[in-house]
This record gives C-alpha cells, structure tokens and sequence, in this order.
C-alpha cells in the first residue's frame, strides 16, 4: 500500500475528523463527546501550535488516516521522561470501516514511522498509549517500539516506548530480505 501525506485543514477536514474521533473504536482517542466545534477547536490549536503538527494520510488521494507528530519536550511528555536531542512523540489514528483491509493499520504505522524517519534529524520515535490499548502495543512492537515503562499522565496511565531509527530500518530491511511487506 502506498500513502502520501497532506497537511490537515482543521475547519475543511473537521466533519471528516469528527466522525472518526468520535466513533467508539476511536475510543482511546478521548474525543467521544466531542461536537463539531470541540474538533475544529482542537485542531486549530495544533495548526497554530509550533511543537505540534497534524496530517492526513492520503490513500488514492483519499483520506485515509490521521498522523499526528510533537515535539515530546515541550508538548505532551513535557516533564515525564527526558528527551533527547532528536526525539519526536507520535500518535495515529486509522478510522472505523465496514470493509476493514487485512494488513491496513499495520501498513499506516509504518508508512507514518517512515514520514518521520525522512527528517534526519528524527533519531527516535516516543510513544505514550494507553496501557489498556493491547492492540496498538502490537502494532508497534511489530514497527520496532520497546517498551520502557508506564507513567501517568494527566488524562491516563500510559506505556512509555521507543522506536530508534536504526531499530525501526533494520526490522523493515529484515522483512523485506524475507519477502513480507508492511
């Protein structure tokens, strides 16, 4: 599967947000109730916010996914653990689908593991979901993530893990010298 990535327009791709943020299996999302406007808002916050980037994966040239990257020492983990020169913080989101593609979900993460690892500045790649979000632990220990431990955050308990750069290429050099694709 191939994806490319766009900016998000927080107030033309809010309606399509909405629906994806608010779905139940979106629920780790934390925006359950959250109305038109709450996602405008809060999407709008992260277009003006400096440490704090959000895109759309692009499938065919359709939306997708969401992507959404930070700086871990100033926004997020800020406080939580100690960052190092190079980290970035990332979450993604895939939405709910009645046609659900074996393979899809597996194949966003890497394609958004590979989005950041463009910049060489991105050394290592943090990661804080929820600890009861068993699913998402999978996948990204599938992409190369080590946990390191749980912390608290201010909205959950969260399992700290990592990603380097070196970790991540040399799981995707091993399953490609076997023939699998993300």
């Amino acid at each position: 599967m191939t994806f490319t990535f766009r900016p998000l327009d927080p107030l033309k791709d809010a309606e399509l947000l909405h629906s994806w943020v608010t779905h139940p299996k979106a629920a780790f999302w934390m925006m359950q109730d959250a109305r038109l406007v709450d996602v405008e808002r809060a999407y709008m916050e992260i277009a003006a916010d400096a440490y704090h980037h959000a895109l759309l994966g692009l499938r065919d040239g359709e939306p997708a996914f969401l992507m959404e990257y930070y700086d871990p020492a100033h926004r997020e983990l800020a406080g939580l653990y100690e960052a190092q020169p190079g980290d970035i913080g990332m979450h993604f989101l895939t939405p709910a689908t009645d046609a659900p593609v074996h393979g899809f979900t597996k194949a966003v993460i890497t394609a958004v593991m590979a989005r950041l690892f463009e910049d060489p500045a991105v050394r290592r790649v943090v990661v804080e979901p929820d600890v009861a979000n068993t699913a998402v632990h999978a996948l990204n220990e599938a992409v190369g993530f080590v946990p390191d431990r749980e912390i608290q955050k201010p909205e959950k308990r969260a399992l700290l893990s990592f990603c380097t750069r070196e970790r991540f290429f040399d799981i995707q050099d091993s399953l490609a010298a076997t023939g699998v694709t993300a």
